[in-house]
């Protein structure tokens, strides 16, 4: 039986980020024995450097929300760099002396940076994003994407079960994803939303993007229960 979208209404919160982030880290520890520098799924970058990115993804929504006045049109002038051609454009990576378990303390902290930041910020905060503007809880849907869906690709890459909660991804995708079929199964939805797999009378999608305007529904954001 599917579990239809919109039972999940509430908010996305910082809640979500933390839980997200912890569920990634426990799942991605199975694995810390195992060769990092493999493919990460579908992707061109290996295990090590994905889970890079979705450090400094969370670290980048994190310090975009930041400042008394944030950015709308740009970002947080902070420089990125990559390690090879082809890797991914950062300003977080690990210490590769320290190991796997080392890079996803590094991905725990960045996901706690941005879990506090969206627990503090006004709700009627703006901060720049590529796909425009967004507010702490679409900041935090963000992150929580982010977090499932590149955990995937390193999940197999890795050879690990990895099948997040579908409330979790429920919410994100009626934050983001309003495009989106809303009778299929969850985690498979959001997988397809974001170009990673095909559904039943829906190709796999070439290009895919979010949409991280604020709602304009009155939801409440200040809820950040668990």
């Amino acid at each position: 039986m599917h579990e239809a979208r919109g039972t999940s209404a509430r908010a996305v919160t910082g809640a979500d980020v933390e839980r997200a982030v912890r569920l990634a880290v426990s799942a991605l520890r199975r694995a810390e024995g195992a060769d990092w520098s493999v493919r990460a799924g579908s992707l061109e970058w290996d295990c090590w450097e994905t889970v890079e990115h979705l450090a400094d993804d969370l670290f980048s929504y994190a310090v975009q929300l930041g400042p008394a006045n944030p950015p709308t049109s740009t970002h947080v002038p902070f420089a990125w760099s990559r390690k090879r051609p082809g890797g991914p454009a950062n300003a977080v990576f690990a210490d590769r002396e320290a190991g796997p378990a080392g890079l996803l303390q590094v991905l725990d902290a960045s996901g706690a940076l941005l879990t506090a930041i969206v627990r503090t910020a006004a709700p009627t905060l703006r901060a720049h994003h590529i796909f425009g503007a967004s507010d702490p809880e679409g900041f935090a849907a963000m992150g929580v994407v982010e977090t499932l869906v590149h955990t995937h690709d390193v999940a197999e890459g890795l050879g690990i079960d990895w099948s997040p909660p579908a409330d979790l991804c429920d919410r994100v995708l009626t934050r983001l994803f309003p495009h989106a079929p809303t009778d299929t199964e969850r985690w498979p939805t959001l997988l397809w939303a974001t170009g990673r797999t095909d559904l039943p009378g829906r190709p796999r999608l070439n290009t895919w993007r979010w949409y991280g305007a604020p709602r304009a529904d009155g939801a409440d954001r200040a809820d950040d229960a668990p």
